[in-house]
């Protein structure tokens, strides 16, 4: 695992942040402080933003949950674009580290972090070297959203378990469904909000001990719908 700042170039991290932004594509922060501030997104194979309206949904989830970010330790692995880490900084969070392996994409949320005057460190590393070989300590909200095409969300889940706060948040981006009810009950961990938007699937874990725990909704009756057609059915063949 290394720094960014020990791998760095001879070109600098803004400038990397502007040529990229300009041939490559942009998204850009949706909330908090640093609103609508663009991030560079490099046309990496696998590098897919997190949509503005999931993080908005993500970001209120939390808000009603925790209340507040002040204060809270935010862990961004596969970090990206960093729109996520960086959402988190925006909306009050103390402090952030990224993890990115790509050196071009690391640079992009350098040249951020250095503008806006963050609070975030950004690796070079890949996910699970930093988790194994980095701090020993935990963060508060940790996301999770690896290439989707690399399948990795299980494992990462399971190896950033060890990193997380006991009354901490996972989040999870997935194609697809959520994790399985066998994966949490053997983690110990409880579904406090799940959602989608087209293919992609997103939530938030908490430890079964944590008082987030009794927080978590309920998910809705599978058959529900089908009785209801049922009963449609029904009564139309009565009629």
């Amino acid at each position: 695992m290394k720094s960014f700042r020990k791998e760095r170039t001879g070109s600098s991290p803004s400038s990397l942040t502007c040529s990229t932004a300009r041939r490559e594509g942009v998204v850009r922060i949706v909330g908090g402080i640093w609103r609508r501030t663009p991030l560079a997104v490099a046309d990496l194979a696998g590098l897919r933003p997190t949509p503005e309206r999931v993080r908005e949904t993500v970001f209120d989830w939390i808000g009603h949950l925790l209340g507040t970010l002040e204060g809270s330790s935010v862990l961004d692995l596969f970090a990206g674009s960093g729109a996520l880490g960086l959402e988190a900084l925006s909306r009050g969070a103390a402090s952030l580290d990224a993890v990115e392996r790509d050196r071009r994409q690391a640079a992009a949320i350098e040249g951020v972090v250095k503008k806006l005057g963050a609070a975030a460190e950004v690796h070079v590393s890949d996910a699970f070297v930093y988790l194994e070989h980095g701090p020993d300590r935990t963060w508060d909200l940790i996301f999770i959203d690896p290439p989707f095409a690399l399948d990795l969300q299980e494992r990462a889940v399971r190896a950033a378990l060890g990193k997380l706060a006991p009354d901490g948040v996972l989040y999870v981006e997935r194609p697809g469904g959520e994790t399985g009810e066998e994966v949490l009950s053997e983690l110990g961990l409880v579904r406090l909000r799940a959602g989608s938007a087209g293919a992609v699937s997103f939530e938030l874990l908490a430890r079964r001990t944590s008082p987030l725990a009794a927080l978590a909704r309920e998910p809705k009756p599978a058959k529900r719908r089908g009785k209801q057609k049922e009963r449609k059915n029904t009564k139309e063949a009565e009629e």
